[in-house]
Parts: C-alpha cells; sequence; structure tokens
C-alpha cells in the first residue's frame, strides 16, 4: 500500500511544487517507486520532473472515467508523473454527491495503490475541492513556507480544514511538519519567521522541521535543463539542503512504519 504524501498551502510562491518534485527524485533515488500527482492546473509538476511534451491525457481525464489512471500515468526515468493541465481549474467535482465528491481522488487511485511505494501529491495554492481530495487519501501533509511574514497569513485557514478533513474524512492524517523555504539565518526576519512557525506548528500538533531550505539558483535551473535537482547540481547548497530534508522525512515516515510492524507482531503475539 502506498505511502501519500500531499504538500499543500494556500499561498502561492512558497515552493510547493519545488518540494513536491524535490521529494518524488529523492524518495526514487533511495529505491522507492514513486508517484507523483499533479493537483495544481499549472501543471508544472510535471516540468519540474523532466516530463516533456503535450499530455494527450491528464488527471483530469482519470477523475472523469475517461481513461483509466493507468492510462494517464506517464513514464519517467526517475518518478512517474500523473499529469495536469489548465483544464483542471474546472474539475466539475462539485456535481458529484456530497461524501463522493471529497473522495473521487482516492477512487481514482486504488488500481494503482499498491504498486507505489510513495505518491506525492502538489496541490494548488488554494483551499479548494481539489485540496479537500489530497488531504482526504494523503498520509501525511508537508507545509513549505517561504520565510516571510505574508507566508504566516492564512494558516490559520488552513488549520481549519486540516481538522476538518480529520474529523469527517480521512482521521488518520498527519502534519508531518512545516518546512521553511528560502531560510537566511543571518536576517532577523527568517529567525522571526521560524520562531512564529514554531508556534503555529505547535497548534497543529506538528513541527518546524530541522531543515531549512536556502537560496539557491539550482533549484531554478534544473527544470530548464529537464533534470531534477538532484541529478542537476548536487553541490548547491539549497539541492544540499533539500537532499537533508528528504533524510529527515524519510526518518520519520521509517518510523512511523517500524512503529507499525512492532504493532502488528505485538498483536500476533497476544
Amino acid at each position: 500500500m502506498s505511502i501519500i504524501i500531499t504538500v499543500s498551502n494556500q499561498k502561492g510562491g512558497v515552493g510547493k511544487t519545488t518540494t513536491s518534485a524535490a521529494i518524488c527524485a529523492g524518495l526514487a533515488d533511495r529505491g522507492a517507486k514513486v508517484l507523483g500527482i499533479d493537483l495544481d492546473p499549472q501543471g508544472n509538476l510535471g516540468f519540474c520532473m523532466g516530463l516533456e511534451g503535450g499530455n494527450p491525457t491528464t488527471i483530469l481525464d482519470a477523475l472523469h472515467g475517461k481513461v483509466k489512471v493507468q492510462q494517464a500515468i506517464r513514464r519517467l526515468p526517475k518518478a512517474d508523473i500523473l499529469p495536469s493541465d489548465i483544464s483542471l481549474s474546472t474539475t466539475g467535482l462539485e456535481k458529484l454527491a456530497p461524501g463522493k465528491r471529497e473522495v473521487a481522488l482516492k477512487e481514482m487511485l486504488a488500481p494503482v495503490m499498491d504498486y507505489y511505494d510513495y505518491m506525492v501529491i502538489d496541490t494548488p495554492p488554494a483551499l479548494n475541492l481539489l485540496t479537500v481530495n489530497a488531504y482526504a487519501v494523503s498520509d501525511f501533509l508537508i507545509i513549505p513556507m517561504s520565510s516571510d511574514i505574508l507566508s504566516l497569513v492564512g494558516l490559520s485557514q488552513l488549520r481549519e480544514t486540516i481538522d476538518s478533513v480529520k474529523q469527517g474524512l480521512n482521521k488518520n492524517l498527519k502534519v508531518l511538519g512545516i518546512l521553511l523555504n528560502k531560510y537566511d539565518k543571518r536576517t532577523t526576519l527568517s529567525r522571526d519567521v521560524e520562531e512564529m512557525a514554531d508556534g503555529l506548528a505547535k497548534q497543529i500538533s506538528t513541527k518546524v522541521f530541522q531543515t531549512k531550505i536556502r537560496q539557491g539558483v539550482a533549484v531554478a535551473e534544473a527544470p530548464a535543463h529537464g533534470e531534477d535537482i538532484f541529478t542537476y547540481n548536487k553541490r548547491s547548497p539549497a539541492v544540499k539542503d533539500y537532499m537533508s530534508f528528504i533524510e529527515e522525512i524519510a526518518g520519520d515516515i521509517h518510523l512511523k512504519e517500524v512503529i507499525a510492524y512492532g504493532n502488528e507482531e505485538n498483536n500476533e503475539i497476544q
């Protein structure tokens, strides 16, 4: 059964797509089978993962049942991608019955849930029905933030959405942590934002990741060269930060798996 990680923040420009692509590549480099899922109508995740050319079928075709999800998935050298495009901005999911519209993504992914070790969902900069679908199917949520005050605005609404999903659709959803991007420990602003993010993290029972992502041109350059950030330039400070971040979340997720296995073993003994 796949472990599903959603990267989400309703504010744009905080590094959601870059982080999603980095997680896909980083987990694939560890030998995992990974599927990136683009739930953003801008369709940038595929580009960041090295997808070239147009997409004859997209995630919207699979959501509408026009094709099987397997037919919409594009194979890439490291991690596969379920691409999107601007047509996803009008999903039509709101026409489905309540209780059905929120789990359309979960039902669509069911046929490939046992094939991939991890699925990583990149969400739009909004708290809409697509975002709720992502939360409903996910095990873990990662919240990226830029190191500026405006990134903190609206996180209370995000918390309300998370609480609502946990109460009605997915009680096992866990916020893995808040990731600070464009971080410069030399500035007072970055340190202030980190302190405020710590306070917000406690309110949603999570943490600020120890790893902070510095600015780096390699992160922006890599997609233009059709490469993931780790292949493009491992020496970049920002890429090194993302490598540390992958190690950090891999440790957190592995801990979950070890605990789950231990509980099963104990149940058998008892």
